[in-house]
């Protein structure tokens, strides 16, 4: 695995009793899928599409979004977005990054990839979240809006899907100054509020009941209240920069990974007296001399979960 943070997607297809895993190495991305017992089935190799250019373009991101009618695994790297059909065998379409007006000095990439409703999010190096309306099947898939909220580029991008309220906030954005916008979607997104950074990148962000969960580089997660910014929790999580945050959304337990070796659990719950997200610390775990920079849950309960970490050859699974 390449030392990007959030290097690792899962997807659960119950329906097979499988379970796929994508990881990042360079100019191409790894699929796997194994079954239960662990055993490997399958494996594929997925290469960044040339742009204009010699050289291969790097990965930054590999992530299943899981649409109401379909799931798209999308591809982000310094060239261009690309999305296919679940398992990787067709590419459904192909969006090139405008390097028109950039310094040659700025890096120019796509980061941050999240699906909510008929749309899926994307992240870019100048800030913007370019957002694509998914037809229910085709390749006709549209650029339909480029929000902008963000100075500096985005790291990671989370979404919720709205739980029948109002004016609901179901989509965050963070970038490398820290600062997360929160957004309403809908066929025209609305910028719900901004919560600022303090010096330091957020390089992964959750969503979970109207809370946001935001790792930062300093190795703290903060908890705070999506629709108005409000800090609720602050947990000095980790000793390192924080690589990878995740959500088990059926039973709220949070998964918070970070460059000190260490993967952490956290139990989150609203309590009914003050309406404040309140914290539980669950479980920590050690992945010796590695440099960890992916972790997920395996399933929506939380029972079980993977790790990456840097120039590590297999994917580490631990169950409870």
């Amino acid at each position: 695995a390449a030392p990007l943070c959030n290097n690792l997607s899962v997807l659960q297809v119950p329906s097979r009793n499988l379970t796929h895993f994508g990881v990042v190495h360079g100019p191409s991305a790894q699929l796997l899928s194994a079954a239960p017992e662990g055993v490997p089935l399958a494996q594929r190799q997925l290469h960044a599409k040339e742009g204009a250019g010699v050289s291969p373009p790097l990965i930054t991101q590999v992530h299943w979004c899981v649409l109401p009618f379909r799931v798209l695994l999308v591809l982000t790297s310094h060239r261009g977005i690309q999305m296919y059909e679940s398992d990787g065998s067709v590419m459904v379409y192909w969006h090139a990054l405008d390097s028109g007006d950039v310094s040659p000095v700025q890096a120019v990439f796509a980061r941050g990839i999240a699906s909510i409703g008929r749309f899926i999010c994307v992240g870019t190096w100048s800030g913007r979240v370019l957002v694509f309306d998914i037809p229910a099947k085709g390749p006709n898939i549209v650029l339909s809006e480029e929000l902008a909220g963000h100075q500096t580029s985005v790291t990671d991008i989370a979404t919720e899907p709205a739980q029948g309220q109002d004016c609901v906030a179901d989509v965050v954005t963070a970038d490398n100054s820290g600062l997360l916008c929160v957004w309403r979607s809908g066929p025209k997104f609305k910028l719900v509020t901004q919560i600022p950074g303090f010096g330091v990148p957020c390089p992964s962000v959750q969503l979970w009941h109207g809370t946001v969960a935001a790792g930062y580089g300093d190795g703290q997660v903060r908890l705070y209240e999506a629709s108005t910014g409000t800090l609720h929790v602050q947990i000095s999580a980790h000793a390192r920069a924080i690589c990878a945050l995740d959500l088990a959304p059926e039973v709220g337990k949070l998964l918070s990974a970070a460059e000190d070796t260490f993967v952490h659990i956290w139990k989150l719950s609203r309590s009914p007296e003050s309406g404040h997200t309140e914290v539980e610390h669950c479980h920590g775990e050690c992945v010796p001399d590695t440099q960890v920079c992916g972790a997920r849950f395996c399933d929506p309960s939380g029972s079980s979960f993977a790790v990456t970490g840097y120039d590590l050859a297999e994917i580490l699974r631990f169950s409870s």
